[in-house]
């Protein structure tokens, strides 16, 4: 392993030398110098790990030499070591990005402190990580072989994306396919206990139940109604949980979190369902029976989600809320920039309603562009996409926006996604849906194992396009392909995001409720 090269700047550099011994016996390379000017001087002629920095120099002060040396070198880690407290000279110095700070007089192990910190704490970091987890780990695959409920399985999930997001950060390989191996594992007993359960949640006298997407609005918007100001109800399309846990800390500057929770999305997990039944507050099949001029089928042509503003409208006046409400659909930046632009006449409404459609065109794109998938290789480089694009998106001017107008914001999905890896075979006739997660149709043909089948659909209200028409919902991370040019199918899809099946991921989705600062 190569020195550690350390530049030290403090006018009294004489009274520190056995703090320089010290770091010598540690096994570090330290420079000296005894001003800023010579510091910078150092600093563009030779390369450092990490620069200790007096505050309180004669001549070019700490401070000033700070600013100079973010500009020479950016990326080095700079600890100001200052006799005062005063907390604007405190501000001053973390306004400049540096890495630490400490008080006068030091000792040497807070010195040694300072350069693990901020030298060595990825390490020590992914050490502690993996070993919090493999303690998890054990845990996690206890509660597993539980019977859980719904509010269980929303928690095992919280807590793997937590691991997942945690082992991220370090460079464990192996733990990593410990924690890939658990949620597989995780998904095949998640799809069991859906198919067990799924049709019971939806009789109406079954007792206990979760969130669903038909029962989302009335159980989670509707009660934010009665707030004093704005509310922004926010539909990012296919926004999984743990992308919505990189966002966060975002959202966290400008809102607090009163409720990080999850929800069911219906099955089909897709938007002409699954955002269709939000938007109604009902079941496919009873949008189809009450609003018949409202509902599209697979088989008929046309756009399956044009109506979802008539479709709340209804679902407000059934609730007997009447209020002024906008609603907008954002399927691309043009539409995103005109938004923003007439955001000071929206903050007018009590309630306003915002489709994104952004992560579900990422989705798509993943499938279709060599150079998206290359972008958004797994799960991890997905958040990071998505990251990205929310930064710099209209979005995140409507956040701040929302923000500065004392707004409630609801965020939420109608749908998750999933990796999909194992292909299972199905056959079907020509009326057969494309979609990889599930399929409708009559005289289905599929290996049982790897779905779960509703044989009368009417049971899960859903529409038939015709007497004999059955659905199968590919579980865990299948996904189905014909037997005609199989391995060429297999190859172009495999490891692409997918939704519509049975799938922790798919189905276990955001709600979040924020409130201004």
């Amino acid at each position: 392993m190569e020195k550690i090269i350390i530049l030290w700047a403090d006018d009294e550099i004489e009274l520190l030398k056995p703090h320089i011994l010290f770091l010598k016996e540690k096994g570090f390379e330290v420079v000296t110098t005894n001003s800023g000017n010579e510091a910078l001087d150092i600093v563009s002629s030779q390369p450092f790990d990490i620069i200790f920095l007096d505050e309180n120099m004669p001549g070019l002060s700490g401070l000033e030499t700070l600013k100079q040396l973010k500009n020479i070198a950016p990326h080095i880690p700079v600890v100001m070591i200052t006799k005062s407290e005063e907390e604007t000279i405190m501000e001053d110095a973390i306004g400049s990005k540096i890495a630490d700070y400490l008080i006068k007089p030091v000792n040497p192990n807070q010195i040694l402190l300072a350069i693990k910190k901020n030298l060595d704490h990825k390490r020590l970091i992914s050490e502690k990580t993996t070993s919090d987890y493999q303690v998890e780990f054990r845990k996690i695959w206890m509660t597993l072989n539980e019977k859980l409920d719904f509010k269980q399985w929303a928690d095992v999930y919280k807590k793997i994306t937590y691991w997942d997001l945690e082992l991220e950060k370090s460079n464990d390989a192996g733990m990593i396919d410990v924690l890939k191996s658990q949620i597989s594992e995780a998904n095949s007993s998640f799809s069991k206990y859906i198919e067990t359960h799924y049709t019971d949640w939806l009789r109406s006298s079954f007792p206990e139940r979760p969130v669903m997407s038909h029962t989302l609005v009335k159980e989670k918007l509707l009660p934010q109604l009665s707030l004093e100001g704005s509310v922004f109800f926010i539909v990012i399309d296919n926004l999984r949980y743990d992308q919505w846990k990189i966002l966060q800390p975002i959202f966290e500057e400008y809102f607090r979190i009163v409720e990080d929770d999850i929800y069911y999305a219906i099955l089909p997990t897709a938007t002409q369902y699954a955002r269709n039944a939000l938007f109604a507050g009902l079941m496919p099949t009873e949008i189809e029976k009450i609003y018949p001029n409202l509902w599209m089928n697979e088989d008929e042509e046309g756009t399956k989600n044009q109506f979802e503003e008539e479709l709340f409208a209804s679902q407000m006046k059934r609730f007997g809320k009447d209020i002024k409400f906008s609603y907008n659909k954002i399927l691309n930046l043009h539409y995103g920039k005109k938004l923003v632009e007439n955001l000071p006449n929206l903050i007018l409404n009590k309630l306003n309603v915002i489709v994104y459609n952004f992560v579900d065109m990422l989705s798509h794109a993943r499938t279709e562009m060599e150079i998206i998938k290359e972008l958004a290789d797994d799960e991890a480089a997905y958040r990071s996409l998505t990251y990205s694009w929310f930064e710099h998106s209209p979005l995140m001017e409507i956040i701040k926006f929302a923000a500065e107008k004392k707004a409630h914001i609801i965020l939420t999905t109608d749908h998750g996604s999933i990796r999909v890896q194992n292909p299972t075979k199905i056959m079907g006739d020509k009326n057969t849906n494309t979609n990889l997660r599930y399929k409708l149709g009559k005289a289905l043909q599929y290996d049982k194992k790897d779905v779960f089948e509703i044989k009368n659909p009417s049971d899960v209200f859903l529409p038939k396009m015709n007497v004999s028409t059955s659905y199968a919902f590919a579980k865990e991370n299948k996904f189905f392909a014909y037997p005609n040019n199989f391995n060429h199918y297999v190859n172009f899809y495999r490891n692409t995001f997918q939704h519509g099946g049975i799938s922790l991921e798919e189905m276990l989705i955001p709600i979040i409720t924020l409130s201004p600062k």
